[in-house]
């Protein structure tokens, strides 16, 4: 069962619209009502995704409510189980990305029960409560309710020989050591197929203390990398920010390593992808088994959609261990991702501008970038009509990009010159004059996107500065950022100039880790950053190390951990699900509020 094909209800609210039952007439569809489902679990309608739709399931409809009520589609149909189906259509062919539904009068004549339903992928992937899987293919009849399948139970991928992380803490340097001193003679005499099962943090079933340590071995290592592991004081954590890079950061395979092997990363690309169609599963084939892709990474029709992909799922796996950024900042197509995050744009929506970025760049003729080790005022007298500055990193970091001749002849000169000059892996010349036609295009497709004001603080790399409300707003801000310059460099400084912050960069390659790691503010151990994956392509086990290390970080920092949640790194595994998508998904408890 593929959750990309299913939706899932993840709330359930009985509702009663008025006075004390006895006092009232039988509920009716009307406009005072639709209020109440849209606030119906404690959230503003502003707070509501873009694309909500509220389904109506009652055979009494007020003759004033309109088609549409405080800005969202209003559909009525004759019983809750139409409602219910049009829901599941709704979200599959990406009309809406919640639909409410409401049944009146169930179950009794003076109460609503409202379902928030979503695409089932996506539900996994927002760690919502899901109480189960609308199945609308039960053969009782169209107005049916349909019935609702619960999710699979965790796969277990116990192995005995994968890396796991270790936590412990202490009230102060003393209670550290004392604690330490409890673990190590743990396990140093565990049996290795009783490792995994360890407690991820202890002392267990106490808040952690101040003074932290980490660890993430195999069982071999576990006692001697516990026992060289520094402790460090945490009672001022810094703040987390969110990085997400761009293209030129892609690689084979990259973040393979932990599809199937984490649920909610597993679920979030899954989500992303099957916004693309059919050609989300080709990209999902040539990603996990480059050897045979019909496409090669570095195509834009590869690199873009796959690089979104796993941003986007890798922000979600970190939102999921109950870390909770202060801002984002993204590079080039990362800045989608992190408007994704910040509220700008849906994940449906995100993804059409993606494939509208993708459709009309292959009508451009071909091009590339290349990173150069100089200021951006060096480069000056080497640009041409055809090259253009695309990117400014940090000092002495810049990239060029135009069309393949004229590059060619550019970094010809700059190597003549005695400058460094590195080919940037990329097929096309993004963020130069060179892809004028193609942003004219977009932006009316961008147009017909429902785009906001960020409720989370967004850096930009085009402005060098936190994204205003016009701008987030504006299609022909997002559609020239194919065009225009990335001052990455000036939007890290605006960050680290307002907070000392932890940087994690939510991607593959570690790129703007070397640039954060030049930053000043960095330097001095002021601000920090850690990168989530490998510098470069690797084991499917570095993936998870890689990861687990970063979490180790975000703990050692002073934020609390989804001790759960992390642990699923060494306990889960759906490496048999097949490989059209992600087909299992973790057990979620489910959680019906009644009112």
């Amino acid at each position: 069962m593929s959750l990309t094909s299913h939706s899932a209800v993840v709330r359930r609210l009985i509702v009663s619209p008025g006075p004390a039952p006895q006092e009232q007439a039988p509920v009716v569809a009307s406009a005072a009502a639709v209020s109440a489902v849209l606030r119906a679990f404690g959230r503003s309608p502003e707070d509501l995704p873009a694309r909500t739709v509220v389904l109506i399931g009652s055979a009494e409809v007020d003759p004033g409510l309109r088609t549409e009520h405080e800005g969202f589609g209003v559909v009525t149909t004759a019983t809750p189980g139409l409602a219910l189906r049009r829901a599941h259509h709704e979200l599959h062919v990406c009309t809406a990305d919640l639909a409410l539904v409401a049944g009146f009068g169930e179950p009794d004549a003076h109460t609503i029960t409202v379902y928030a339903v979503k695409r089932a992928a996506e539900a996994v992937a927002d760690g919502d409560a899901v109480l189960g899987l609308l199945d609308v293919t039960t053969p009782h009849g169209p107005e049916a309710t349909p019935a609702l399948r619960p999710l699979h139970q965790n796969p277990r991928g116990t192995d005995p020989d994968r890396h796991r992380l270790i936590l412990w803490s202490g009230r102060n340097a003393d209670d550290e050591a004392r604690v330490r001193g409890e673990l190590l003679p743990m396990l140093s005499g565990i049996h290795r197929e009783a490792y995994p099962a360890l407690p991820t943090a202890v002392p267990c079933g106490t808040p952690p203390g101040p003074v932290r340590g980490a660890a993430v071995a195999v069982s071999a290592l576990a006692a001697r990398t516990v026992h060289q592991a520094r402790a460090v004081d945490v009672s001022r954590p810094r703040p987390v920010v969110l990085l997400f890079p761009g293209q030129g950061s892609q690689h084979a395979g990259m973040a393979a390593g932990l599809y199937r092997r984490e649920p909610v990363f597993t679920a979030a690309v899954d989500a992303a992808l099957s916004h693309m169609g059919e050609e989300g599963s080709r990209v999902r084939a040539d990603w996990l088994d480059p050897k045979r892709a019909a496409i090669g990474i570095d195509d834009v029709r590869r690199a873009q959609p796959l690089l979104f992909a796993i941003d986007y799922a890798l922000g979600k796996m970190i939102l999921s261990w109950g870390v909770r950024p202060t801002a984002f900042l993204g590079h080039s197509a990362g800045e989608l991702v992190a408007a994704t995050f910040a509220g700008v744009v849906s994940l449906s929506d995100a993804v059409a501008m993606v494939q509208a970025r993708v459709r009309e760049a292959v009508k451009i003729p071909a091009g590339g970038m290349l990173a150069v080790a100089a200021s951006e005022e060096q480069l000056h007298p080497y640009l041409t009509d055809g090259v253009g500055i695309a990117a400014v990193n940090a000092n002495q970091q810049v990239m060029l990009a135009g069309s393949r001749g004229p590059l060619a002849d550019v970094a010809d000169r700059l190597r003549a010159d005695g400058l460094t000059v590195v080919t940037v892996p990329a097929t096309s010349p993004f963020h130069s004059p060179a892809m004028a036609p193609a942003s004219d295009a977009i932006e009316s497709d961008y147009r017909d996107i429902p785009l906001r004001e960020p409720k989370l603080p967004l850096y930009s790399g085009y402005t060098g500065t936190l994204m205003s409300a016009e701008a987030a707003r504006s299609p022909r801000f997002w559609a020239d950022q194919i065009t225009d310059t990335v001052y990455f460099r000036n939007a890290l400084d605006e960050l680290l100039a307002a907070d000392d912050v932890l940087l994690v960069e939510a991607g593959p390659r570690q790129t703007l880790t070397a640039f954060a790691r030049r930053h000043r503010s960095v330097r001095l151990g002021a601000g920090a950053v850690s990168p989530l994956l490998p510098a470069r392509a690797g084991t499917p086990e570095a993936d998870r190390q890689s990861v687990l290390n970063a979490a180790a970080r975000i703990w050692t920092e002073g934020h609390d951990l989804d001790l759960n949640a992390i642990a699923r790194l060494w306990t889960w595994c759906d490496e048999d699900a097949t490989a059209t998508a992600g087909t299992t998904a973790p057990h979620l408890p489910a959680k019906t509020l009644v009112a």
